[in-house]
C-alpha cells in the first residue's frame, strides 16, 4: 500500500543546495521524452523545476514551497505540468498528456504509483 503521507525530511543531504527529485520517462512519446524534476534552496526556500532535452519552460504547482513536498502533493505536481499554450518546443503538450514511468531515490513508492496507473489505462 502507497504511503501518500510520506514526506521527506530534507531533500539536501550534505552540501549541495540542488537535487533531482524525480526522473520522468515517456515511452509513447515519439522520442521517449525525458523530463526531470530538480529541487533548489534558494534563499531559504525550496525552488522548483522541471527540465527537458528541449529547454522548454514547464510550469509546476506549486513553484516553490517552504518544505519538502508530500508524496500526495508531488503527484499532483507532476500530473499538472505544462507549457504555455503553442510556446512548446518538440511536442511537448503532447508529452505531458501522458501518464509518465517515475523513478526517484526520495520518493521511492511514486514508481509504482504512476506504474498501477499506467497499468489500469492499458500502458505496458
Amino acid at each position: 500500500m502507497i504511503d501518500f503521507e510520506f514526506k521527506p525530511e530534507t531533500y539536501f543531504e550534505g552540501l549541495g543546495h540542488e537535487v533531482l527529485l524525480v526522473k520522468l520517462s515517456y515511452p509513447e512519446s515519439t522520442w521517449g521524452e525525458e523530463i526531470c524534476l530538480y529541487a533548489t534552496a534558494i534563499d531559504g526556500e525550496i525552488h522548483f523545476e522541471a527540465v527537458d532535452f528541449y529547454g522548454n519552460t514547464i510550469l509546476l504547482s506549486p513553484p516553490k514551497s517552504a518544505d519538502p513536498l508530500s508524496l500526495q502533493e508531488l503527484i499532483p505536481m507532476i500530473e499538472r505540468m505544462e507549457v504555455d499554450s503553442g510556446k512548446g518546443m518538440g511536442r511537448i503538450e503532447f508529452t505531458l498528456a501522458g501518464i509518465p514511468r517515475a523513478k526517484s531515490i526520495i520518493y521511492t513508492e511514486l514508481e509504482a504509483f504512476f506504474e498501477g496507473k499506467r497499468a489500469h489505462f492499458g500502458f505496458g
